[in-house]
């Protein structure tokens, strides 16, 4: 015999799961304003920037080069993840996989020659521009 009587499921377990978990967070949300602090100290609306008010603005333009970098960094750390993977399966994988693993790491050793040729690594000028606003910005 089922509990539901043929006329679909049981969804009472659900909406008492779903009323004890807004039950818990009311009782969280609740005992969070009632026991925590009330004061209004100088930086206490703006974002947290470590415990010093915050000045001037966050907008600074920064070099195409610069989100270049940050992707090829975000690249190549795929890769450490995908060779520490390889290493551990080493032993399963026998030549077929050493002999992948190294097609990949030439083939990423290619793109790194490509992207170093074109000047994606270098901060010449535009790196040393970033950094004078930067300077810039933190002067009193």
């Amino acid at each position: 015999m089922h509990a539901s009587s043929g006329t679909g499921p049981v969804l009472w377990p659900l909406l008492v799961y779903g009323g004890i978990v807004l039950g818990l967070v009311a009782a969280i949300l609740g005992l969070s304003y009632a026991l925590g602090q009330h004061h209004t100290a100088r930086a206490m609306g703006e974002p947290y920037e470590g415990g010093i008010v915050g000045e001037g603005t966050a907008r600074i333009r920064f070099s195409s080069q610069f989100y270049l970098v940050a992707m090829l960094f975000v690249i190549f750390d795929i890769e450490t993840i995908f060779i520490v993977s390889w290493a551990i399966a080493f032993k399963e994988l026998g030549w077929y996989g050493y002999s992948g693993v190294l097609a990949f790491i030439v083939l990423l050793v290619v793109v790194l020659i490509y992207e170093w040729r074109n000047g994606a690594l270098d901060f010449g000028p535009d790196g040393q521009r970033i950094l004078r606003a930067y300077k810039r910005m933190l002067r009193p």
